[in-house]
Order: C-alpha cells, then structure tokens, then sequence
C-alpha cells in the first residue's frame, strides 16, 4: 500500500505543484479543499479530493475521520487558530507541515536564520486580522502554534518559503515582469537595480515540503529558497533571456521616478532592505534547489499560456513611458 498524503488546498500554485511532489515519490494523495477552483487532478485516480472549508473545525474533523495520512502538508493555514487546529485534528499523523512565510521574521538580517533570527510578535488583533499589513505576523503564530503542537508530541514542523514563483503562480508578482520584458524592449527597474529580495521557485518549495515531511525534526522550521539570490536586474536579464528577446534596462532613482509621481515600492518585487533566508539547515536534509536554467523557461512557458500580466501590481506603462522620455533629455 501506498503512503498517503493530505494537502489542505492543493488546486492553485504551491498546493498544486505539492500535489504533483508527493505523486511523483509515490504516494497517493487526498486534498481537502472548498472547490472554488478547477481541479486539475480530478482525472487522477490517485488523488481523491474532499469538499470542506479548512476554517471550519467541524469540515477538518470530518476529513480527519476519513484519511489517516503519512504527511498533511497545510497550504492554506492564514491564522494561528488554523494551525491550533489542524495540530489537533492531525496530531496522529505521520507528520504535519505548515507552509509558514520568510515574512515571519521580526529583525532585518542578513541572511535570516531560523534558530537565531527573532519572529514578528503577534497580538490578539492581528491574530484574527486579514489584512497583508498582519500577515507576517499570523504566520509567526503560526509557527509558534506549531512549537506548541510538537511539545504535546505533535510531530509538527513548518516551511517558510520567500517570495515564490513558477508556473500557475495567480500572485502575479513575477509575471508583471515577465509580461515587461514580453511587450517592452525598454524596462524600467527601481534604483540601481542592485535590491535582493530572495525567492523561491515553487517546485523546490513542494520538494522541501516533502523532504521535511520525511525527514524533518518535530518543532523546526525550515527556510526554502533558490540557490543563488539575484538582485532585481539580474532576474530581468534572466527573463529576457529565457524570453530570447534583448531589452535596454533604465534605472530610475526615486528622485527620478517621483517627476512622474511614482516610487521604488510601487514596483513588484522591489524591496528597499535585502530579504535573503539561510537554507542551510533544509540543505541538511538532503534538499537542493533547482538552477535558474532550469526555473526560468517553465515559468515564462506557462507565462505565455495564461491570461495573467500583474500589470496591475504595477505602474502603469504611459508614466514609464514619460519617465523614460524625461530621463533622455537630461542624459
């Protein structure tokens, strides 16, 4: 008999692609999800799929009753009263793992460490907040609530992927500059082009997801992210490249980008601090990360088939095209 996995979401981007991970070692998989979305496994026989609403204790008791899985990974955990949840309900799991965020952290360090590196506190508000401005916040609770599951036995532990990218990705963060690169030959970059926000390509993420489901310690949590981290001009050329299209990249300082009443944080993917995760301690379980030769061309291939642009995530094009104007008559 196989092993089993239960992905609580498992239809959109990380979910989707942990789906896959956990099919491709061999397991069969059951994902409990609301079915607001299309299902792309509903031809698969070895996924089985239950309807509930995993904010609703009474739908997660009721999947617990019907699986006894080797791993729940939790894609869709938000609050911390998610996670106290699920710890309970699947405290008889073989493991359970809990897609945290990079944005736990608390303090800008370079790089941030799980083990040293403090979490963003949480107060009552914030808990049942929805809001993105509590978002890391929640899910430093979350990783606390996990904490707590694995001192009651629970062998709990938690994943804290950076920004993430790669095909299905309904974020958009990282289409709006494949889309530039697509319908632009001139692209305009915040600053020097020289900010480090480190991301994730969302395979490794599902991979991690399964190692430290296999071979994770009860109460760690695990950083994920690529092996090399490059700054926002380099992941233009990256994508210009798998594009195979040339661009001319205009820096724009933000005095510069303010005479067309734009600003650095107003591009997607911008980020004035650099935000990088030491992987070191998930490298010790066996993960790797993929390439960039590898991450890239996917991502731009299922780019091409979709409907999303995140041009809304970003200026609009008529400023650049000013700025850009204004820039040459002062260059």
């Amino acid at each position: 008999m196989s092993d089993h996995a239960l992905v609580i979401g498992g239809t959109r981007f990380i979910g989707r692609h942990t789906v896959s991970e956990f099919l491709d070692a061999g397991y069969d998989v059951t994902i409990l999800n609301r079915g607001n979305h299309d299902n792309p496994f509903a031809d698969d026989d070895r996924v089985a799929h239950i309807e509930g609403d995993r904010t609703n204790e009474s739908d997660l008791r009721r999947a617990g009753l019907r699986v006894t899985p080797d791993a729940v990974v939790d894609c869709v955990a938000y609050k911390p009263r998610d996670v106290h949840a699920a710890t309970e309900v699947f405290a008889d799991a073989g493991a359970y793992v809990y897609v945290s965020s990079g944005a736990v952290y608390g303090e800008e360090r370079i790089p941030k460490r799980e083990d040293e590196t403090p979490l963003e506190p949480c107060s009552v508000e914030q808990a049942t907040d929805d809001s993105e401005g509590s978002y890391g916040a929640r899910k430093a609770e979350g990783d606390r609530a996990v904490f707590a599951a694995a001192d009651r036995g629970v062998n709990a532990m938690a994943v804290r992927p950076p920004v993430v990218y790669g095909p299905h990705d309904y974020t958009e963060r990282f289409a709006y500059w494949v889309d530039r690169v697509e319908s632009h030959d001139r692209i305009v970059v915040p600053g020097d082009g020289s900010d480090l926000w480190h991301l994730a390509y969302v395979d490794d993420v599902a991979s991690a997801l399964r190692i430290v489901a296999e071979r994770g310690t009860a109460g760690e949590a695990y950083n994920v992210g690529d092996g090399h981290a490059p700054v926002l001009r380099e992941w233009v050329d990256l994508v210009a490249a798998a594009c195979e299209t040339e661009i001319e990249t205009v820096f724009a300082s933000e005095r510069e980008l303010g005479t067309v009443e734009l600003s650095t944080d107003e591009f997607p993917l911008y980020r004035g601090y650099p935000h990088l995760l030491d992987t070191t301690k998930l490298r010790g379980l066996g993960w790797e990360p993929t390439p960039h030769a590898e991450t890239i061309p996917p991502t731009v291939a299922e780019h091409r088939n979709a409907d999303r642009t995140g041009r809304e995530l970003g200026p609009e094009r008529e400023a650049e095209t000013r700025l850009i104007e204004i820039l040459e008559t002062v260059a």
